[in-house]
């Protein structure tokens, strides 16, 4: 079906600057560039009805790390490239609460919490605060919190870190603002679109939407896990995160947000229920997927952790379950960098697309 001349010159008409994606990075993207850039135009172009990748489909959390995953991270990338994606990761949260009032997305600076049954990583909880101190501007942004397992209610937990540093937030709200903020800055946007084709000549770049193409100077690919479709030999692979939430728990004791297992399992409340997620590393081959489905090993699994360190001795139901596709890959530091002399790539942020999101955005604009 031909576009008609007025869908020609206005919805599918040329434009400044195309994204693709519009999850976290594309929006974050698109509104740095237009203050930025504030007379250029801007299309976001997004596959679906709403973005349904990780950005939607996540457990609200903002975070930056937690103990063991940061200790992890340093043995495998070392202490530099560590600190880069925690000092990233802590300024787009502050970022994020700069923008936005804490009503608006559920904002909640509930404390972040790491559960433990093995004291070596308290070994060098001392290292890790001294580092950190240049960035949260806490002597000590982790502490070992005894008193509040028993608080909490938790089992099979010998130690407990705490991080007062980090919150909750309802990502659907944040992604709602996001698109506002977009709107009000003159960001256009065609939902319900994919793009199966790229091409670039020296003057532009194009893209092939089904009955439709438009060029541009410059493209932004924002699509994380479903980036290889576009590019194929970027270095990323899927990793979905399944989730199950409870029905409402009568005097749930749990308050704020909690990683175990160098954040692999990640809970937290929202009111009175619980958001539970994680276990992939049970079946990191099969999990390595875009499809946006539930597994009954896993979801077993979390019921179990349920049962034996969130709420023992407690009856619970389920009330809803769900799965979100994050990019991982070789190392956790994303991939912002020129892909072509007019193409730009911001993906793989390893399931930190909430805090890592608002600050890539800078760097992409910066690189326009």
């Amino acid at each position: 079906m031909e576009p008609s001349i007025w869908e020609a010159e206005t919805f599918y008409r040329n434009r400044n600057i195309i994204i693709i994606g519009a999850g976290f990075t594309g929006l974050w993207t698109a509104i740095s560039v237009k203050e930025k850039f504030p007379e250029k135009s801007v299309l976001v172009i997004e596959r679906s009805p709403v973005p349904m990748g990780a950005s939607t489909r996540n457990a609200g959390f903002a975070c930056f790390g937690s103990l063991t995953e940061i200790i992890a991270d340093s043995e495998k990338m070392g202490w530099e490239k560590t600190f880069g994606l925690v000092k990233m990761r802590f300024e787009g949260l502050q970022k994020i609460q700069n923008y936005f009032e804490p009503e608006e997305i559920d904002f909640k600076l509930c404390g972040g919490y790491e559960i433990l049954n093995d004291d070596s990583p308290l070994q060098r909880i001392d290292e890790v605060n001294e580092r950190l101190k240049s960035i949260t501007n806490f002597e000590k942004t982790f502490n070992l919190n005894q008193n509040k397992i028993e608080e909490f209610g938790l089992g099979n937990a010998e130690y407990l870190v705490e991080n007062l540093c980090e919150g909750s937030l309802h990502s659907g709200k944040l992604l709602q603002k996001l698109l506002k903020k977009c709107q009000d800055l003159g960001v256009e946007f065609l939902f319900g679109t994919e793009v199966l084709e790229i091409s670039e000549t020296e003057g532009s770049v194009k893209i092939i939407a089904g009955n439709f193409e438009i060029q541009s100077e410059k493209l932004v690919i924002a699509t994380n896990a479903f980036t290889q479709n576009l590019l194929p030999k970027i270095d990323l692979f899927p990793a979905r995160g399944q989730i199950l939430l409870t029905e409402p728990i009568e005097n749930l004791k749990i308050k704020g947000t909690f990683h175990y297992d160098e954040g692999f399992y990640y809970f937290r409340n929202l009111g009175n229920r619980i958001v539970l997620g994680g276990a992939r590393n049970l079946d990191f081959k099969n999990e390595e997927t875009t499809e946006l489905k539930i597994t009954e090993l896993l979801q077993n699994h979390l019921e179990n952790f349920l049962k034996t360190v969130i709420l023992p001795h407690q009856n619970f139901k389920i009330e809803k379950r769900w799965s979100g596709i994050m990019a991982m890959g070789t190392e956790k530091s994303p991939i912002v960098e020129k892909v072509s002399s007019r193409q730009v790539a911001a993906v793989r942020l390893s399931g930190m697309g909430v805090a890592l999101a608002p600050k890539i955005g800078e760097m992409v604009a910066e690189m326009l």
